[in-house]
């Protein structure tokens, strides 16, 4: 059997994402794909690389060795597919950009085809896109989060809330009496009867929604848990069942009456989100003209953030 280097790009994305949909979202292939390369490598390897369970992906010793041979290598590699690949132009532009999947999906998705120069989406942890900005094999990120690196620029251009919504055929008038009597004690204990949409890599938002408004960890699982927030609004739509998300992503089923605004929380919970670049850049003309997009998209949450930032 020979070594396959699509398993091992396969294997780091399933390492760094921490589950099979997921990797299978940012490599743009399917989970069952992901699956067979992950068996492949682990036949030709003869270890286990990563315990299954219900939420993630946990690798293993032998997996946690294997990622840091291979790291650093496939980023080389990746940078190099990058910059040599032969283009059908050669005189257009190719920028990387990194950002989650649902920010690419409500923003970015409808104008890619217009832009003027080439485009390569990556999808990831912040952290991870930070490291990837820092050393040039990415050149613009979108990101709640600010790293440290003395090299990178942040710039905020807009803010997301964090909400409690529900489909449209929930009933919520007990919640609504809950919240205008400010009863939080009883609030808490409706809600924890709800059925609950969540994510397969991520349920931070609740947590921390949870946190700050009943000053306690959720004491329950959600019901479904789906691949990403897309999935979550669109099974809620016309249906019932309860979720925390950004605002933003939900913006639009609400404006149709798809889902139901619930409840902001108080105090409101609130993300601004950065571009983050590198100080020095040759593509700062292709770098603006995606930031006036998301600019565009999202106009008065950008007057907000440059109001209060």
């Amino acid at each position: 059997m020979i070594l396959n280097l699509e398993w091992l790009r396969t294997f780091k994305s399933i390492y760094e994402t921490g589950t099979l949909t997921g990797a299978a979202q940012a490599l743009f292939i399917s989970q069952p794909g992901v699956s067979l390369h992950l068996s492949s490598l682990e036949a030709y390897t003869g270890y286990k690389l990563f315990d299954r369970s219900a939420k993630r992906m946990v690798p293993t010793e032998r997996g946690k060795v294997l990622y840091n041979f291979v790291v650093e290598p496939l980023l080389k590699l990746e940078t190099a597919e990058q910059l040599f690949h032969k283009s059908s132009k050669t005189d257009r532009a190719t920028i990387s950009v990194g950002m989650c999947f649902e920010t690419f999906q409500y923003t970015l998705e409808q104008h890619i085809s217009k832009l003027p120069f080439n485009v390569i989406i990556k999808f990831g942890e912040y952290p991870q896109m930070q490291h990837d900005l820092d050393k040039g094999i990415l050149d613009l990120i979108i990101t709640p989060q600010k790293g440290t690196q003395k090299n990178l620029d942040y710039k905020p251009f807009s803010k997301e809330r964090i909400v409690l919504v529900c489909g449209s055929q929930t009933r919520t008038e007990e919640a609504e009496s809950l919240i205008h009597n400010k009863d939080i004690p009883g609030l808490r204990a409706f809600l924890q009867q709800q059925i609950w949409y969540s994510t397969a890599a991520d349920m931070e938002h609740l947590k921390k929604f949870w946190r700050t408004n009943f000053n306690e960890h959720p004491g329950f699982k959600p019901n479904y848990i789906v691949p990403n927030i897309s999935s979550i609004v669109r099974c809620l739509s016309d249906g019932e069942g309860f979720s925390i998300i950004p605002d933003f992503l939900c913006s639009e089923a609400i404006g149709e009456g798809k889902v139901k605004l619930v409840w902001e929380g108080e105090p409101v919970i609130e993300n601004t989100l950065y571009f983050g670049t590198r100080k020095k850049t040759m593509y700062t003309g292709e770098i603006d003209k995606i930031k006036r997009i998301f600019e565009q998209e999202a106009p008065l949450q950008r007057q907000e953030a440059e109001l209060t930032l």
